[in-house]
């Protein structure tokens, strides 16, 4: 396991193993986490023998930024590559609109958990290239350190939204949350963060179950089995019903609401009749909606409604008394809005560059 995804638990059980005084532990994440320090023989406040052990048992297997590219709305997007060569991206969105009840000067980084994703749903790029594996804890928290620095301002909203399915890599996805979170760590309130799911109806009652505040955001993206199964292939095995089951309880034991991200796709889920199906869906789970509209995917023949049919759609709910709002996506022009991450399969040999 790599340094980025142990515990402080986890360090002090090594530091015990290795004869070392259990402060130690406490040093060397304060050299990570607050003095975001890379290199071990940088940390001068340890011995240079535990350094040097520190550098054979844990040799440097962080994220290289191979390409960053800026959108004229401010959002960045980062391709980063990984120990093993694979590829995956982060996007972080300065001074972000109000998301999920969270202010509005909120920086946010979107950050993936997956190279690539199995779950296919047929208006995301991130599957395009079907799933290679999951990322470890440490490359989930990494992405929040290395974009943070680059961006170098603090970032205080985390979704984990960008490729993947965070609920399917779920031991990892929970370590690294404790991580973001714990005050020796990165210190990120839970609050702050919101987990995006597809529809994992066991995950969602094992994340129910854990005392962690996270928000949820349920992709929902269809108010019958029939819609939704046709956009997602998920709702085969979780269907609606059985979805809105598991929210319920999962509200009953956060006391918190959710969110319904609903993305709105031309002549399949934009209809009139969906939208009165989903705000009933909506109050049964006291949940927000997240209108989006459709972002352009090269390869894939969707397209959004046009302006008029998305507030038709929108008032619909508000008619409902339904809190919803029709996102503005940001990031659109350099493919970092909602779905348009992919697994990048090129080969890159070029040094770091910043596309502006």
């Amino acid at each position: 396991m790599e340094a980025l995804s142990l515990t402080k638990s986890d360090w002090e059980e090594r530091m015990l193993a290795w004869e070392q005084p259990v402060y130690r532990a406490s040093q060397i994440l304060e050299w990570i986490y607050q003095r975001r320090v890379r290199e071990w023989q940088d940390m001068s406040n340890l011995p240079a023998t535990l350094r040097e052990k520190l550098e054979a048992e844990f040799p440097s297997a962080r994220l290289v930024k191979i390409r960053e590219t800026g959108a004229h709305d401010t959002t960045r997007k980062f391709l980063f590559r990984l120990s093993d060569g694979q590829l995956i991206e982060s996007v972080l969105i300065p001074a972000s609109p109000a998301l999920y009840g969270e202010a509005s000067d909120r920086r946010t980084i979107c950050i993936s958990s997956q190279v690539g994703c199995a779950y296919g749903c047929k208006f995301c790029a991130s599957g395009l290239e079907g799933w290679k594996r999951n990322l470890t804890a440490g490359e989930i928290v990494d992405q929040f350190l290395q974009v943070e620095a680059e961006g170098g301002e603090k970032i205080n909203n985390i979704v984990f939204m960008g490729m993947g399915e965070p609920m399917a890599n779920y031991d990892n996805l929970l370590r690294a949350i404790a991580i973001l979170n714990a005050p020796w760590g990165v210190g990120v309130g839970a609050r702050h963060m919101t987990v995006s799911t597809s529809g994992l109806v066991p995950r969602i009652r094992d994340l129910g179950e854990q005392p962690l505040q996270v928000r949820l955001a349920i992709s929902f993206h269809g108010a019958t089995d029939e819609v939704r199964g046709r956009i997602m292939p998920v709702n085969k095995k979780y269907p609606i019903e059985e979805l809105l089951a598991a929210c319920e309880d999962y509200v009953r034991s956060k006391k918190q609401r959710l969110t319904f991200e609903f993305i709105l796709i031309r002549d399949i889920n934009d209809s009139l009749e969906q939208a009165r199906l989903l705000a009933q869906q909506a109050r049964r789970v006291n949940a927000k909606v997240n209108l989006i509209p459709y972002n352009t995917v090269e390869g894939l023949e969707w397209e959004r409604p046009e302006d008029s049919r998305q507030e038709a759609f929108l008032k619909i709910l508000q008619q409902a008394e339904i809190e919803a709002t029709l996102r503005r996506e940001k990031g659109h022009d350099i493919a970092a809005a909602c779905g348009q991450l992919r697994l990048q399969v090129e080969k890159i040999f070029a040094p770091t560059q910043i596309l502006i």
